[in-house]
């Protein structure tokens, strides 16, 4: 069983429909969608949802008033600021840190768990989804990253499938780490931009000193064809593979969403749709699937 992660060092790049067109043309794969903070795979896969739990990810303190001497040590040793002087927790600004109940002399302050999102287990026309939702202000997404991949492989273990496509999240932080933590390879999404080449670059940081291998895709190239050449320059002078290009193409990729399709599914002959082809074919060369 293998796991193929697809990330971008920031939001915007197509990194989604990159996932969409590639679950399109493989057979017997595993979705999950790890944007946990912003996921929209499902508004293309439209799921059937075949179960769905809540995930707990954090604690909150709360003050029981009953044997509280309201000696005020829970407000000094809060570092948040989340405790009022009428000693009750702001459960928007508590962090779930425990110092205050750690430090409490009454023990009087209750740590609980709170419900962070929910997970879902869904099936699709492309095959078994695992996905989930974040709730409005909650942390703690980089455990429900992980919650969403451990679904995703029990599952593929269950079937006999030998491969999982994962949505992962943007960016470079906690989130991104849990995404791609033990996967066989990451697949980057980039964009011919100054902004997009500096992201890359950071992303690359992150793959390298995880000792994951990856490749770039470059989606959009046509845009700026120096930025393109940049952005190949620089995976050759890095080890990184060079997957291919995606070319701008408005029109087809607006029409497909809209449909709610895959590229591949509303049209193979279009260009972008040629291109994501030619990058599977090379994905299955840097890493026999």
């Amino acid at each position: 069983m293998k796991e193929v992660v697809v990330i971008s060092g920031k939001g915007g790049t197509g990194k989604t429909t990159v996932v969409l067109a590639l679950a399109s043309l493989f057979k017997d794969v595993v979705l999950a969608d790890c944007d946990v903070d912003a996921a929209d795979m499902f508004l293309i896969l439209e799921p059937e949802i075949k179960k769905g739990y809540n995930f707990v990810g954090g604690k909150k303190a709360f003050i029981d008033k009953t044997n509280c001497t309201e000696c005020g040590k829970c407000i000094e040793v809060c570092e948040y600021n989340a405790i009022s002087d009428d000693f009750v927790v702001d459960d928007v600004k508590c962090e779930g840190c425990g110092a205050c109940v750690y430090f409490c002399p009454e023990k009087t302050i209750e740590f609980n768990d709170i419900v962070s999102g929910k997970v879902f287990i869904s099936e699709t026309r492309l095959g078994p989804f695992v996905h989930a939702r974040l709730n409005p202000g909650m942390e703690n997404s980089g455990k429900l990253v992980s919650r969403v991949r451990n679904e995703a492989k029990n599952i593929a273990i269950e079937r006999g499938m030998k491969l999982i496509l994962t949505d992962g999240s943007p960016g470079v932080g906690c989130p991104v780490i849990s995404s791609i933590s033990g996967a066989d390879y990451v697949v980057l999404v980039s964009e011919p931009t100054v902004s997009g080449l500096h992201d890359l670059e950071r992303v690359v940081d992150l793959i390298m000193h995880f000792k994951i291998k990856g490749g770039v895709v470059v989606n959009k190239w046509d845009l700026n064809v120096e930025k393109t050449a940049g952005i190949e320059s620089f995976c050759k002078k890095t080890g990184i593979d060079v997957l291919g290009r995606i070319p701008y193409q408005i029109k087809p990729v607006v029409d497909a969403m809209n449909r709610g399709m895959t590229i591949i599914e509303y049209d193979k002959k279009c260009d972008v749709s040629v291109a994501v082809s030619g990058i599977l074919n090379r994905l299955k060369s840097a890493i026999p699937l």
